[in-house]
Parts: structure tokens; sequence; C-alpha cells
């Protein structure tokens, strides 16, 4: 009986020696239609987790990374297995390796984050624990993921002073009011349209087409393109 502290004490050794498990999520954002006022609002994917720790809970899609995948093929494997996307643009966000993230282990996860256009987000295969969600409302999430989306959002609002990012959660043709709707959607604020459409007409790489966006009631606005690489860092107001 007197042995079994030292045991004990030997298997916390044991457990404190062993690397932590690695693990790929991803977080993907894209523009949805608000149910209230049906203009655009960023939202992402969760899935229901089915197993301990934290069964029930709602987390971001992700998994274990094995020997076989390079990271970026396990995160994109990962989001094509549990939501059926492929999203053009796949980032490597952060590490988050908190002591405390999982009560099992300790697990380091590499992050990944995602664009997808709005017809990308309606191919996303929901089911009763894939479904979408708006990214500024969510409730408590597995794991440390509130703090990882509130991150990912963090980033995302400070990139969008650079000309790429907005684009990706746009088609390849689109209004200028549409670009203006991608800003609003992300920073949360209203933004003045006669001052962001001069400003981003004066904006290098927006080029004007010979195409109107058909359908409305009024006179059918001008479509736009973005001819700047993704990569390129274009200030835009």
């Amino acid at each position: 009986m007197e042995r079994q502290p030292f045991a004990s004490a030997a298997n916390v050794s044991e457990r404190l020696a062993q690397p932590p498990a690695l693990a790929i999520s991803t977080v993907i954002f894209a523009l949805r239609p608000s149910a209230a006022s049906g203009r655009p609002t960023l939202w992402l994917p969760l899935v229901r987790r089915i197993r301990e720790p934290f069964r029930g809970m709602w987390a971001l899609p992700g998994g274990p990374l094995t020997q076989a995948d390079s990271l970026l093929d396990a995160a994109a494997r990962n989001l094509r297995d549990t939501t059926g996307l492929a999203p053009s643009y796949l980032e490597q966000l952060y590490a988050f390796g908190g002591l405390h993230r999982s009560p099992s282990q300790r697990v380091v996860s590499i992050v990944y984050w995602a664009m997808v256009q709005p017809t990308e987000a309606e191919m996303a295969q929901e089911s009763e624990n894939v479904k979408w969600f708006r990214a500024d409302g969510l409730e408590t999430l597995a794991f440390d993921h509130n703090h990882i989306v509130d991150y990912a959002l963090w980033r995302l609002r400070n990139k969008m002073a650079y000309g790429s990012i907005a684009y990706h959660l746009l088609g390849e043709k689109f209004t200028l009011a549409q670009v203006r709707e991608v800003y609003e959607a992300v920073l949360d604020r209203t933004v003045d349209p006669a001052n962001f459409r001069r400003q981003l007409k004066q904006t290098p790489h927006i080029e004007a087409t010979e195409e109107y966006l058909q359908g409305g009631k009024h006179r059918p606005p001008r479509l736009y393109r973005y001819t700047g690489t993704m990569a390129e860092d274009s200030p835009v107001p």
C-alpha cells in the first residue's frame, strides 16, 4: 500500500515526459445572408463532437495529424471529410499549444484558415453534426476554439486593410456595393457608400468590365473584377 503514491507519481512523470499530440483545425469564413436583414454577414461551419472530451459540443473542423500527411494536406483532407469544402484560399494561421487545452492529454493544434465564396459555401455538406454559425455570436465551443475564432477574426479584420483578402469572399465578378458589403460584414460596422466607392475606384487592380448585374429593380450596376494576385498587399479604404 505504501508504494502506491510512488507508482502514481511515476505514472504522472511518464505522462509529462511524453510528447504532446498534434492536431489540425481550420477556421472557414464565408458570407451568408442574415436571417433578420438579408444582408451578408460572416459565418463559419462547425462540427459537433461525437466523442469525449467535450462530446456533444461544437468545434472547429479538424482532427489528429498523422504520419502520412503534410500540414496543408491534413488541413485540406479534414475539411473535405467533414464539410465537403475544398477552398482555394487555405493558409496557416497560428499554432495553439496551451497546457490545458484538452483535459485528457496535451494537444498542440496547427490552425489553418480559409475563405470561401458564397457559391462554394452553398455546397458545404450540412447535417445534424455539421452546421453554419454566425461568427459574431458563437456559443461556448469545445477546447479553446472560441479563442481561436476570436484570433482569426482579429487577423481577418487587420488584413482587410489590404486589397487581396476581401476578394476571396466574392465571386470572380462583383459590384462595388458587394465589396462594401464584405467590409461591413467583416468589420461589423457601416461604411460610407460614396466615400468607399470613390476610394475603391482609385485602388490598383480593380477593373471595370462591360457586364452589369441583372435582376434588380433599378438600373443594373456595373460588374468589376480583381486583376491582381491574391498575395499582393494593395491598401484599400
